[in-house]
């Protein structure tokens, strides 16, 4: 897949910048309640995701800038989704399903932060967690996909939580040393 978005002549920050406008495409669509397709959009946007950093290294092409914009575009994307999410039960004027959006984002936000405080410090985090972004994607994929959201959300907050349990813990480990 990677080559053949290098024969498009595509490069890694346009596959990231296209995987971003797609998440927030899905965003929309599950805001004004189309989570089939919201769910089928956020696959196709996670592809691309998946894809930048296989790109980049295919033609050397990998640079630190293109690393921070990938971490950025994540962050975006995960929260841009959840506020999609958060404005489609607002608009069923569901309180529980809007408070669960908010508390996914507090979560994975956790998650994320954890690892980049850690990464400060010195000490490697990436494979430390059992929730990390792939796994709540894939989580809020089935989630619109089925119409499952809020079973989505409950999932993505206790892998979050554990996650960012998981992440302190380990970094306190190895800060105690």
């Amino acid at each position: 897949a990677a080559r053949f978005l290098n024969t498009l002549k595509l490069t890694p920050n346009v596959v990231t910048l296209l995987g971003l406008m797609g998440t927030a495409g899905a965003a929309y669509l599950a805001g004004v309640g189309s989570l089939l397709l919201a769910g089928i959009a956020l696959a196709v946007a996670s592809v691309l995701d998946m894809l930048d950093g296989a790109l980049a290294r295919l033609t050397g092409s990998a640079s630190r800038f293109g690393a921070a914009l990938d971490s950025v575009a994540d962050r975006l994307s995960e929260a841009v989704l959840l506020l999609g999410v958060f404005i489609f039960y607002l608009r069923g004027d569901d309180d529980l399903g809007a408070t669960l959006a908010v508390i996914a984002l507090i979560t994975s936000y956790m998650v994320s932060y954890i690892r980049a405080r850690g990464e400060g410090l010195g000490i490697a985090m990436k494979e430390s967690g059992l929730g990390t972004r792939p796994e709540r994607l894939a989580v809020m994929i089935v989630g619109l996909v089925t119409g499952f959201v809020m079973v989505a959300l409950g999932v993505v907050i206790t892998l979050s939580a554990a996650t960012s349990g998981q992440r302190m813990y380990h970094l306190w480990r190895e800060v105690k040393g």
